[in-house]
């Protein structure tokens, strides 16, 4: 029996060894993960990004693939991800005039929605004991990963925290979002899709993109327009505060 496994283990090492591995991992895993979610109803724990994750994940823990060896073949993927961000541009053209004619209103609500989002977290992870160095990293937990490691490097913290704080906010907003604004009576496409993308980032505005455009387009304008305020105004009040 040892031998056969030794084999399978080298062309196991063998192919991990190649880009088109993890490129095909990751799309397999994304397509079972639609597969299961679209099955379950659209059940919100069971949401493509969970279900993918967790199969990648478990994949690399089982074969004992190191992360620089799967990002080898998975960096094609993570290379559309800007085409995709620059792609959101569309239905934002499309729904410019709603924009536009909302300008106060959306200037008043990012501001809002960023205060409050530092805010909250900062007091619950101050009630909770974090220390300065979690604070920090923490604090902009509800903008898009680049900009929330570049702030916390100037600030101090923990840029590869931060990431892990930021997925964990994209992952939770994006799945319990929805039925948290369904059970506050929000109903209004653009209004869900705007707070869905102050909250949660580029995960809020991707379900917000599943639910209608029109809320896809005005979370993609929150989530820009959050990461240029937190970037603004986190600095200032850390400089307040400490």
């Amino acid at each position: 029996m040892s031998e056969p496994l030794a084999g399978l283990g080298d062309i196991w090492a063998y192919l991990a060894a190649s880009p088109l591995l993890a490129l095909t991992l990751t799309l397999a895993a994304y397509l079972v993960a639609l597969a299961v979610y679209r099955r379950s109803g659209q059940l919100a724990v069971l949401h493509p990004l969970i279900v993918s994750l967790a199969i990648v994940v478990g994949v690399l823990v089982a074969t004992g693939t190191t992360y620089d060896t799967y990002f080898e073949g998975a960096k094609f993927i993570h290379f559309l991800l800007g085409p995709a961000t620059v792609a959101l541009a569309v239905p934002l053209y499309r729904q410019w005039d709603r924009i536009r004619r909302r300008a106060l209103a959306i200037a008043v609500g990012i501001l809002a929605g960023s205060l409050t989002g530092i805010a909250t977290t900062l007091t619950c992870a101050e009630l909770l004991g974090a220390d300065h160095e979690v604070l920090t990293s923490l604090a902009p937990k509800s903008v898009t990963t680049p900009v929330a490691m570049g702030i916390v490097e100037k600030l101090g913290g923990l840029p590869s925290l931060a990431a892990a704080f930021v997925l964990i906010t994209g992952v939770l907003g994006a799945t319990a979002g929805p039925v948290v604004l369904t059970l506050a009576g929000v109903t209004d496409e653009r209004a869900r899709g705007f707070g869905l993308g102050t909250a949660a980032h580029g995960l809020g505005t991707a379900r917000a993109l599943g639910e209608s455009e029109a809320g896809g387009a005005f979370a993609g304008l929150a989530m820009g327009l959050n990461a240029l305020v937190t970037a603004i105004l986190l600095p200032l009040i850390w400089a307040f505060l400490f």
